[in-house]
């Protein structure tokens, strides 16, 4: 038996995020392609030790201090991107993050305090990683501490108010910034987690459902078959006409419980406009492609087979979008219409792309517009003003014809 729709938008949206770099933010690194996106995006930032750098290469000072100096920038360094690495999105081991800030902060210390104001810049550093790994409160407390710090060792090695006022207000800034961005990947890290939990519960709901439909089409029909077939039994040794009758009953019961599974299958596979909006959504977004979607479907809808219609044009519309158009924007829309014979609602996919994305009409359009028309209902394609694609189909409400466009 086929997914219902739900399970379908579920399996879609998790293939999305397996697919699309957006969907892995906070979680750990899984290949080399993430591991590069999330070094260049943490590295980018090593750029403000360019004072440090440059102050080693160019202070006049003996061999053993720069190499010192060295040693101690590359440990720091280490510890830094260690902590913000690895430790963004979860936390492994407590005592090793705690470990490896105390060691990046006492660092920080014994180099500025050691080489001078170029150097203080390492505590901005500390505050990010504090930030980055720590709880909202030990993170604060921790933040406020390393400022103190920061302007403790700036006046006591070059007594620059100005400078360490504008660099403490720098530190806490951007440390509290680094602590609120760590708060958004845990609440995007929960968020999919609940996302999935719901899904769970929505296939249990739904097998439950299955359960319950399966047994009430078929419970009451297979025990009548049993009990026609134990009569028929007894009854054809010495009654064989009684017996031929209760043979016919046995399939005359078979072939109407047949006929409820398939319809009870049928209800399973048919889809829906609510999902197919919700999948138009995602695949549109994972495309790049900006999505004028609507949230919600119209008050009224037609019967089931219209909206089943709608339905497919819908996600034959969006598939063409996403695959040939060169979209930058995609706008669907509900119009309910009144007509000569009768109301219809139509839904419009229109996209801003190359304008022939649709225009020699494929297997797809083809079957597409068969399918409208099997439920009285109309499809129209065509170029959308200057640039881009126009889907339309109509299909007529419960009681209702469609003739020709209003």
């Amino acid at each position: 038996m086929s997914e219902t729709p739900r399970a379908e938008n579920t399996r879609a949206i998790d293939r999305l995020e397996e697919a699309h770099p957006l969907y892995t933010f906070g979680q750990p690194v899984r290949d080399r392609r993430q591991i590069l996106a999330k070094s260049l995006w943490i590295g980018i930032w090593l750029v403000f030790l360019a004072s440090p750098v440059r102050d080693l290469l160019t202070a006049e000072r003996g061999a053993a201090a720069t190499a010192l100096g060295s040693l101690g920038l590359t440990v720091f360094v280490v510890c830094y991107l260690s902590l913000v690495f690895r430790y963004t999105s979860r936390v492994l081991d407590w005592g090793r993050v705690h470990g490896w800030l105390a060691a990046q902060f006492a660092l920080a210390v014994v180099l500025a305090f050691c080489f001078g104001t170029n150097w203080l810049g390492l505590f901005v550093y500390v505050s990010v990683a504090a930030g980055a790994v720590l709880p909202v409160r030990q993170a604060a407390w921790t933040i406020l501490a390393v400022t103190a710090t920061l302007i403790g060792v700036g006046l006591r090695t070059d007594n620059l108010q100005d400078l360490l006022g504008n660099l403490a207000v720098l530190n806490v800034l951007i440390g509290f910034a680094m602590s609120g961005v760590r708060q958004l990947v845990r609440t995007a890290i929960q968020l999919r987690q609940a996302r999935a939990t719901v899904a769970q519960l929505a296939a249990n709901e739904e097998r439950l459902r299955l359960a319950r439909d399966l047994h009430d089409l078929l419970g009451h029909s297979l025990s009548l078959i049993t009990l026609k077939s134990e009569l028929a039994g007894r009854m054809l040794p010495d009654h064989p006409d009684k017996a031929a009758q209760q043979v016919a009953d046995i399939e005359q019961v078979s072939r109407q419980a047949l006929v409820d599974v398939r319809e009870a299958v049928s209800g399973y596979r048919r889809r829906t406009l609510a999902g197919e909006l919700a999948g138009a959504r995602t695949a549109l977004t994972a495309a790049g492609i900006e999505a004028d979607v609507p949230l919600q479907v119209p008050a009224e809808l037609p019967g089931e087979d219209g909206e089943a219609a709608l339905a497919w044009a819908l996600r034959e519309a969006v598939t063409n979008v996403v695959r040939h158009s060169g979209a930058g924007r995609c706008a669907v829309a509900f119009t309910a219409r009144q007509t000569l014979t009768g109301p219809l609602l139509e839904l419009s996919v229109v996209d801003d792309g190359v304008g022939g994305s649709g225009a020699a009409a494929g297997n797809g359009l083809t079957g597409l517009a068969e399918r409208v028309q099997a439920v009285g209902g109309a499809l129209e394609t065509g170029p959308a003003g200057r640039r881009g694609f126009r889907l339309a189909a109509r299909v007529p409400m419960a009681g209702a014809t469609v003739g020709s466009p209003s």
